[in-house]
């Protein structure tokens, strides 16, 4: 199994930054994917996850500013953030979503993360 963050940056409060994830080693069609985040002194918080069949559910801290979806083709899951704001600031994650959802304890696959700085 290998999941390879990228997309992350330096963006100014109120910007916006799309994640990308890409899927090898298992059968990513088949497997539910999240996001999850880690904050300076903070642990690890979950942000969002996507179903196989495109279902999408979001913490209440990104909903309505970051949405997730995949690219079953290109075994590529995304996290479109808009309305960045300075507490966004963390390493992303993805992965493999073990049918606990928001649960991170069971998860077992992740990716080595991508670093998002929201500062003006």
């Amino acid at each position: 199994v290998q999941l390879v963050e990228s997309g992350g940056g330096l963006v100014q409060p109120g910007g916006s930054l799309r994640l990308s994830c890409a899927a090898s080693g298992f059968t990513f069609s088949s497997s539910a994917m999240s996001w999850a985040r880690q904050a300076p002194g903070k642990g690890l918080e979950w942000v969002a996850g996507v179903y196989n069949d495109g279902s999408a559910f979001y913490a209440a801290s990104v909903k309505g500013r970051f949405t997730i979806s995949r690219d079953n083709a290109k075994n590529t899951v995304y996290l479109q953030m808009n309305a960045l704001k300075p507490e966004d600031t963390a390493v992303y994650y993805c992965a493999i979503d073990p049918g606990t959802l928001s649960d991170l304890t069971e998860y077992t696959y992740w990716g080595q993360g991508t670093q998002v700085t929201v500062s003006s």
